[in-house]
């Protein structure tokens, strides 16, 4: 077949095909008409939220953040903001001597590590079929500037010449249709009139193109017949793919290269950032970059005693640093939950909702800083949630931007007391923080909506559910018996008054709401997930969502974050209701693996994978049970903390060592993991092993670590003495 006559085949639009074949062979088709409209490029959705890493330089002048996909290659490349993805990947594509053209994520054996145990540099292994090549590459970015480096040893094992090629997906500003394309000097430049980046290599790419995703890119000009046919040198705004052909072979000299990838708010911008990484060398980067992280871990406490084994002290000094990872560089304090966009998320646009900051999570992950010693950071969290995101009306938004803007609309109300329970914990009692803590507190205390009052809350923490949570009223409780405190100090004795007889009657009230007695799961009483009308003997039904019942008895339905009211010192963790309730959450919602014991976050969760595997869908039908919740490992953590107020040291130490287990190769902690549910126990779907969730999660991460820290002292750090002492000390 001829050059001519593949391209005519293998293209989709006529009018492109016909003017690729007008050109002479060998000619740049620059000047070639371009696609209309729909034919500038199929769109795509993020890749899979399973990162096998994630990493950033600890200096704020490089605001750069990577992801890597457990197959090879990156997945997102956030800039200038850690939620704002400018990439969707950095992939690789070997042409072998039989023109035949292979994408490195789709074939061979891989692996992913951290190439030094104390950074967040990365390096990936990829052997081709028949271990015909080898492919090594490690990631780091430029802690002087905005740029990703990549250090790539390619080497042929069957002594033939292999082609290497780069193919580069920009998604600049969170809006991957709409990037343009051009070459320059053999740099490939992508921009969006907002940000730019530009990729280049060092020995420089041989030959280079921009073309539209599944029209005219690399990946569909290679695999028809292993040659770089096409040499577009300029595109219009699209959804692009940028192709470069490396001099690597395998062979001789023809091993070793720099992939750079810079970015800036212009095209010459990144083209610089680009330039100056590739003058410094991957070397000394990667020195700067390993010692940065080095500094920041010494930094910080000691690792604890209680860590017992190296896969769990190798697990607690990855936490640490995905913690201080996950803040975004430009907006301090503005943690994300997780660099990821699970499932459905990832083809949003623009793309939500982990990558965004939540009042809860950012507490969890602030709580976890205070324990192991950055409290820098956490004042940084608690400025972000005061001066960023809190509303004129005292609540948080359910989560927000790294700027503070909000992006969901929802109330949830433990997220209006988190940042109470954080400012006591960071003694901050001044005027500045009781001027926000007395905003919260008073929405606190004074809300209503529909004709529902506090401590009922329009979302509970798990996002779909209003009621009354037991989990959200421990917070609300601990939230005013904190700001009573910091009331009393700022001399407002009657205002701590108020929060105190409102945080007293709704202790006395909580299980009147919450626990039933004349549910199907035990003789005694138990607490129930929420209640919808605060009665909790009465068979009201709800839908639980997700593809679960459309009719599910409020009785019915048990979550294990009702220990909550123990972690928070509302109720003694040898409360009868307590105890029961674990037996009957251990009955319904755990199960035993040989990593560990998991449990599941609520009855009939359907917040997960098809029992196939494939991702779960927004706006699945009730009463279809097609999508299953799994395991979440920062329930052991939680369940660890309450053991270790029931005095039970043994069993919170067989949490922690649980949450290590679930680790990928990486390092990195999920937010969920397989249960023996299908498509679990078959084939790639080990029981206790990451599922294909948000991958790293920072509430993960913190929990472990706060656990760790926890016992070592055997008690709760982060527990609210006030709060202990008001109702644990009779």
């Amino acid at each position: 077949m001829t050059r001519c006559s593949r391209l005519v085949l293998g293209l989709t639009v006529p009018l492109l095909a016909a003017a690729v074949c007008a050109a002479a062979p060998g000619v740049a088709t620059a000047n070639a008409p371009q696609p209309a409209g729909p034919h500038r490029g199929h769109s795509a959705p993020y890749f899979g939220s399973d990162k096998a890493g994630f990493g950033t330089s600890t200096t704020t002048r490089s605001k750069v953040w990577y992801t890597l996909q457990p197959g090879g290659g990156t997945g997102e490349i956030y800039y200038p903001t850690l939620d704002t993805p400018a990439a969707r990947a950095l992939r690789y594509v070997v042409v072998g001597p039989n023109s035949k053209a292979v994408r490195v994520d789709d074939v061979g054996r891989h692996t992913t590590a951290l190439a030094k145990s104390d950074s967040l540099r990365y390096r990936q292994r990829d052997t081709g079929p028949n271990k015909a090549w080898r492919l090594t590459t490690d990631y780091v970015t430029d802690p002087e500037r905005s740029a990703l480096d990549v250090h790539v040893h390619f080497a042929s094992l069957d002594h033939n010449a292999y082609r290497l090629y780069v193919l580069y997906e920009p998604t600049l500003s969170n809006t991957p249709s709409n990037d343009s394309g051009s070459t320059h000097a053999q740099t490939l430049v992508a921009q969006d009139g907002k940000a730019a980046s530009a990729l280049r290599s060092s020995p420089a790419f041989t030959a280079t193109s921009n073309g539209y995703r599944g029209v005219d890119d690399g990946w569909t000009d290679l695999r028809a017949d292993g040659r770089m046919d096409i040499h577009r040198a300029s595109t219009r705004s699209g959804n692009l793919v940028q192709t470069g052909q490396t001099s690597l072979t395998g062979l001789g000299r023809h091993r070793y290269a720099a992939i750079i990838v810079g970015y800036g708010a212009t095209g010459q911008r990144a083209r610089a950032a680009a330039a100056h990484s590739k003058h410094h060398g991957f070397g000394s980067d990667a020195q700067r970059f390993d010692a940065g992280w080095s500094k920041y871990l010494s930094g910080l406490k000691r690792p604890p005693a209680s860590l017992r084994t190296a896969t769990e002290r190798h697990e607690y000094t990855v936490s640490e640093m995905v913690l201080a990872a996950s803040e975004d560089k430009t907006n301090r304090g503005a943690f994300v939950a997780s660099p990821t966009m699970p499932w459905a998320w990832g083809s949003q646009r623009p793309s939500g909702p982990y990558h965004l900051v939540w009042s809860r999570d950012l507490y969890e992950i602030a709580t976890a800083l205070i324990a192991d010693g950055d409290t820098g950071a956490a004042r940084r969290a608690l400025n972000f949630l005061f001066d960023r995101q809190q509303k004129k009306d005292g609540s948080f938004p359910q989560n927000s931007t790294v700027t503070g803007k909000p992006f969901w609309t929802g109330l949830q109300m433990d997220e209006v007391a988190d940042p109470i329970l954080l400012a006591y914990e960071l003694h901050r009692v001044g005027k500045h923080a009781y001027r926000h803590v007395k905003a919260a507190a008073d929405f606190l205390v004074s809300f209503t909506q529909d004709g529902n009052k506090a401590p009922w809350t329009p979302q509970d923490r798990w996002e779909n559910q209003d009621g009354y949570s037991p989990a959200t009223i421990a917070s609300e409780i601990a939230g005013l018996v904190c700001a009573a405190s910091i009331a009393e100090h700022n001399g407002h004795a009657s205002v701590a008054r108020r929060y105190l007889a409102t945080a007293d009657d709704w202790r006395a009230r909580l299980k009147s709401w919450t626990v039933t007695t004349n549910g199907p799961y035990s003789k005694h009483g138990y607490f129930l997930r929420l209640t919808k009308n605060g009665k909790p003997n009465t068979g009201m039904t709800y839908s639980i969502g997700d593809s679960g019942p459309s009719k599910a008895d409020q009785r019915t339905v048990v979550d294990p974050s009702f220990l909550e009211l123990v972690r928070l010192g509302v109720l003694p963790a040898h409360d009868r209701d307590i105890r029961n309730t674990i037996k009957v959450v251990d009955r319904k919602l755990s199960y035993k693996t040989a990593r560990g014991r998991f449990w599941h976050r609520a009855s009939f969760d359907g917040y997960g994978e098809t029992d196939k595997g494939k991702p779960w869908v927004l706006g699945s039908k009730p009463d279809s049970f097609v999508t299953h919740g799994r395991g979440w490992p920062l329930l052991n953590g939680e369940r660890g903390e309450y053991d270790l107020a029931a005095g039970k040291l043994h069993a919170a130490r067989r949490q922690l060592a649980a949450i290590a287990h679930t680790a990928n190769s990486g390092g990195l902690l999920p937010e969920q993991v397989w249960d023996k549910h299908a498509p679990g126990g078959s084939r790639g779907f080990v029981p206790g092993t990451p599922t294909l969730s948000a991958t790293p999660l920072a509430w993960t991460h913190a929990q472990f670590i706060r656990l760790a820290q926890d016992l070592q002292v055997r008690s709760i750090t982060e527990q609210p003495k006030v709060v202990a002492h008001r109702y644990l000390s009779h």
